[in-house]
């Protein structure tokens, strides 16, 4: 089997690396050219869990620029796979116009038949958005729950196991297209044999809305509040905001769809918890001086509410309170 992965962040050098390790044909494509070169010529350093051992992992990787480049297809010394998946890993903030114009080039190249497409992002509205623009591609979403930190261009840590759950997008709870059940077999027991526990769903849009429950809750408060995961129940007014945003988000996913949660503010201090010493993606895109994914997370929150008619204050305040943390990006925020 193929796979492209897209995306040399901390998902994509993880999965990327021990999809490779456990025997798949897998090319990583970069935005940067230097981290395709580096990684082509020194392998992914994959630290595992609790930093018990390190290993070097060779892996093919190639600059996305060169999608748009029939003489990429001639560097390839491997023969044409019957299935070849894409795994989308990029953070919604990086699909731009500039990016889907590649996947479009990339995914339509003579090579690439049986070719269908694995949407790792959080948050809410990048499938419209890819589907716009890949109008026949086979689209699939998945959640994720694996935990991985990117130390360098080559280095990943895998910082935490979990389970990735993946479904046709669009057809989920309806009969499955037959075509496709063979190939999403064939990656689930790939992903199986390089340790990632994976499942196939037929409920995926549930599971999407309540990892956005979660994120809606814990990303933007640890970014406006700058601390860990554990630390952020521990205050009693951060606590009181959490349970206020978590009652306001959870009452609009479940109006678009969402089961109602079990236990859910349970599982929010839950995930805190094991969590505790864990600090949150968006948090990290701050102190970075990064663009983060409030627009997909807590913004898709209230475009939902306003879907439905119903008010959202408080997740239009958080979204533009952690907007307000963005870097200036030409005068303008």
């Amino acid at each position: 089997m193929r796979i492209d992965v897209v995306g040399g962040g901390s998902l994509g050098l993880l999965y990327g690396a021990k999809l490779a390790d456990a025997g798949a044909d897998v090319t990583i494509w970069t935005r940067s050219e230097e981290q395709a070169l580096l990684v082509a010529e020194q392998g992914i350093r994959l630290i595992e869990l609790g930093g018990t051992s390190e290993r070097l992992i060779r892996v093919r990787s190639e600059w996305m620029e060169r999608a748009s480049e029939r003489r990429w297809m001639k560097d390839q010394n491997h023969k044409k796979a019957d299935y070849r998946w894409v795994l989308l890993t990029v953070k919604q903030t990086d699909l731009d116009d500039r990016l889907l114009e590649r996947l479009a080039q990339l995914t339509n190249s003579p090579i690439n038949d049986g070719t269908a497409m694995l949407c790792l992002q959080n948050g809410i509205g990048h499938l419209e958005q890819i589907q716009s623009k890949l109008p026949n591609m086979p689209l699939h979403a998945a959640v994720t729950t694996e935990g991985a930190k990117r130390l360098d261009s080559r280095t990943v840590e895998h910082t935490g196991r979990g389970q990735l759950w993946l479904g046709k997008w669009g057809e989920n709870g309806r009969k499955e297209d037959e075509s496709l059940v063979f190939p999403q077999n064939m990656l689930v027991s790939m992903l199986q044999s390089a340790g990632f526990a994976s499942f196939l769903s037929n409920d995926l849009e549930n599971r999407i809305f309540h990892k956005l429950l979660i994120n809606a809750v814990i990303n933007p408060l640890t970014a406006i509040f700058d601390v860990e995961n554990g630390q952020l129940p521990e205050h009693p007014i951060r606590e009181k905001l959490m349970r206020e945003l978590y009652a306001e988000s959870e009452l609009i996913l479940v109006n678009a769809g969402m089961s109602m949660p079990e236990d859910g503010w349970q599982l929010i201090i839950d995930v805190c918890r094991q969590t505790s010493r864990n600090i949150s993606s968006m948090l990290s895109d701050v102190r970075a001086g990064r663009v983060t994914e409030i627009d997909a997370i807590n913004g898709g929150v209230a475009r939902l509410a306003g879907k439905q008619g119903l008010e959202a204050p408080l997740n239009r305040a958080i979204t533009e309170l952690v907007q307000a943390l963005h870097p200036k990006l030409n005068g303008r925020e």
